[in-house]
């Protein structure tokens, strides 16, 4: 079972005070000015694919229902805010009694997805919507920076199994137990981070160290230890001194003289440096020679999706692969920009009242109002088209063919039938209340594996892939369109 307290897993502090400071004067500043209680809305989506990549996987939405389910203002909280000599109490009485309302939709771990669509929605009075951004933000992008790394390392192993190691390199205690949650869910088959198989059931997994070699009086001894201890799970470190000289002719010996003798089988050798096509060759030749054709193969040491397919094409001999530090940080591009806008208000007569953000840069401007997303599929191969973002009302009709159009590049565009849709936000709260059953996380890995497969491999190649198309329906192009022009025209010199 998940972890379902909204609690600090070190010391059992509340969370609900991981916010940034201005959401609290925001809401001070609502309360005091008479709008607090109007209605907003907010989607929180991202703009940019890391690593050039063609998609990400969604993750985190578990954190996120349980930071919600458990919002409460401790006495404690209250009188740190009250010294702070900025709050009024109006405010403080408010906190002091808070009761989260909020309706609440996400995208489903699992799901690809793409730039500028809502991967979360919020609808609720200003002052709560506005206050949980911080930790919407920092759990979905974390975990979907990782899920998605994750997932283009599983994919370059091309089947083969990939152990999280990252723990001891990941950033803090929360990085190290929700990345490896987040790894699973892109694709890794274990961890080495232990509490994570308590908290989450994903299986937690190691054997031994270079110390545990260099403890012991010889190479020799120290495997014929662990072979005496771990028979029927053995699998032997081979690089402390010399993986070719040493390290394998020793495992072989405990292999013949420790094992086979009990009637146990070797499961592996590991190596953690070194030339890894050159030396995992040499070992599959020796091993199969030796009559252990069964061993396996594990390779570690700052490993990522370009070292994996690289040394694979090389024709490593490689079962199974450790990857830490580059997966559990995302090295290579290791910050996921989501952001969270303000997108639409009610008035006294609940009317939605669209919201734009106006930039200079054409990336930065928001697409307005109430939305949801459609996934768009060819009937004839069940691969996915494109996504259609939309205004809340908006019906597609699938019996009719469709128009689909760039919204940036509107002379692009393209005429689909025989298609069927699927809509992606789901409501997760309602009110306030919860409504949303999360899957566990090996679920969402499987939720992953059937989502990915509905994707052409051009949009999901490493490097240059292909752009897979999120496009406005023409109801949403004609509002933000109409917005822009009339803030141009209210604002032009």
């Amino acid at each position: 079972m998940e972890y379902t307290k909204n609690f600090d897993i070190r010391n059992g502090r509340n969370l609900t005070m991981l916010v940034d400071f201005y959401e609290l004067t925001m809401g001070n500043g609502y309360l005091e000015s008479g709008a607090g209680n109007t209605i907003a809305y907010f989607d929180m989506f991202f703009r940019k694919i890391p690593d050039g990549g063609g998609y990400c996987i969604m993750a985190g939405v578990q954190q996120i229902i349980e930071y919600l389910s458990n919002l409460k203002f401790t006495n404690d909280d209250i009188e740190y805010l009250r010294e702070k000599n900025i709050f009024s109490e109006k405010f403080l009485d408010y906190l002091k009694n808070f009761e989260f309302c909020c309706d609440v939709w996400a995208i489903p771990e699992g799901n690809p997805v793409f730039p500028n669509e809502p991967l979360v929605v919020v609808r609720g009075p200003a002052i709560q919507a506005q206050f949980i951004e911080t930790m919407i933000l920092l759990t979905i992008n974390h975990q979907t920076l990782i899920a998605t790394k994750a997932n283009r390392i599983c994919r370059a192993a091309k089947g083969r199994p990939i152990m999280e190691f990252g723990s001891r390199r990941a950033q803090g205690y929360d990085g190290a137990i929700y990345g490896a949650r987040a790894a699973v869910i892109g694709g890794c088959d274990s961890t080495a981070c232990t509490i994570t198989e308590q908290m989450f059931g994903i299986p937690a997994v190691g054997t031994m160290a270079h110390s545990w070699i260099q403890l012991f009086s010889s190479e020799y001894e120290s495997f014929k230890a662990w072979a005496d201890v771990y028979p029927d799970n053995c699998v032997l470190l081979i690089d402390t001194y010399n993986v070719l000289k040493s390290g394998l002719p020793n495992a072989i010996k405990v292999f013949n003289e420790v094992l086979l003798p009990k009637g146990y089988r070797p499961k592996g050798v590991r190596i953690d440096s070194g030339d890894i096509t050159y030396l995992t060759q040499k070992c599959r030749k020796i091993l199969d020679e030796a009559g252990f054709s069964d061993v396996n193969i594990v390779v570690s040491n700052s490993l990522d999706e370009f070292i994996i397919r690289d040394v694979l094409s090389q024709g490593a001999k490689i079962d199974s692969f450790g990857v830490g530090e580059r997966l559990i940080t995302a090295k290579s591009e290791p910050v996921f920009g989501g952001v969270y806008k303000l997108v639409a208000v009610e008035d006294d007569n609940r009317n939605i009242i669209p919201k734009i953000k106006i930039s200079e840069n054409e990336e930065k401007i928001t697409n307005p109002g109430f939305k949801k997303i459609f996934r768009i599929f060819d009937k004839t191969d069940n691969k996915a088209i494109a996504d259609l973002i939309t205004l809340q009302e908006e019906v597609i009709d699938q019996t009719e063919s469709m128009e689909l159009f760039d919204p940036v590049f509107t002379w692009k565009k393209k005429r689909i039938k025989d298609f069927y849709t699927k809509e992606l936000l789901v409501k997760i709260f309602d009110k306030g209340k919860l409504v949303y059953e999360s899957p566990d996380v090996m679920e969402i890995k499987n939720i992953v594996k059937e989502e990915t497969e509905k994707f052409w491999p051009a949009v999901l190649r490493f490097e240059n892939p292909h752009n897979y198309y999120i496009d406005l329906s023409k109801g949403l192009w004609d509002l933000k369109q109409q917005l822009l022009h009339e803030y141009s025209s209210e604002y032009e010199e």
